[in-house]
């Protein structure tokens, strides 16, 4: 078995983050009553999603900071709105809300808990490997649970550094005690996860989940579900 070691990705590779997050929203458009701000409930789940990929984006290559992306991503869409005065102080209340919604959801991508009870059998050490904020993602692993799956779980805010920077791997090394040669990085963004992975010297593996969005030839391995992992490993 040439892998010893598993780096897995968490949102949109194991757990459902679109699809919890989209249940989320509507969650908190109920909950403050924005049906007084919008005509449409879409104007604001669509400035939404384009201010949080953006800001992802940017957030992943440390061009912003935590304070900033949490704010922006609400200030976007609420200012989409009639009659609102968005504030700074609204759109952490917002965001607050938000992500207790979003922690509780048990939503897994399809396969998940199958391809971890597989992994598991087979005596891989894995290590879950995520640029999510600390006490969000250990809420969500509990949710769902996956938590118990992993023997460490390795954050961008320990490690200092977001995915793809070769610090945030070389920490992950450094901590998991894996070795590059044996090491296999699993994740659904090719930039992040793959790329990034890639530069620092690990074998990948892209979970192309969206494979009209994104083509790929550049990793060790694609697969466009999770079960496909299992012909693999």
């Amino acid at each position: 078995m040439k892998y010893k070691d598993l780096f897995i990705d968490f949102d949109d590779t194991l757990y459902d983050t679109y699809g919890n997050a989209i249940i989320a929203l509507g969650e908190t458009f109920e909950a403050f009553h924005l049906e007084r701000y919008f005509d449409d409930p879409q104007t604001f789940y669509d400035a939404y999603w384009t201010a949080n990929i953006d800001l992802w984006s940017r957030y992943s290559k440390g061009e912003i900071d935590r304070p900033f992306l949490i704010v922006e991503r609400f200030r976007r869409p609420l200012s989409e709105g009639h009659g609102l005065e968005v504030t700074e102080s609204l759109c952490l209340e917002i965001s607050d809300r938000f992500l207790d919604f979003c922690s509780s959801k048990p939503g897994v991508v399809e396969g998940a808990h199958e391809l971890m009870d597989y992994l598991k059998r087979r005596g891989y050490k894995m290590h879950m490997t995520s640029n999510g904020f600390h006490e969000v993602q250990y809420k969500k692993l509990t949710a769902c649970g996956l938590k118990n799956y992993f023997d460490t779980i390795i954050l961008s805010e320990d490690a200092g550094a977001n995915k793809p920077s070769p610090q945030f791997f070389d920490y992950a090394l450094k901590v998991s005690g894996a070795a590059c040669p044996s090491t296999l990085m699993i994740g659904d963004n090719l930039q992040t996860d793959i790329m990034g992975a890639k530069a620092a010297g690990l074998d990948t593996l892209f979970f192309n989940r969206f494979p009209e969005h994104e083509k790929a030839d550049v990793a060790t391995f694609t697969v466009c579900n999770l079960k496909d992992i299992m012909n693999i490993l």
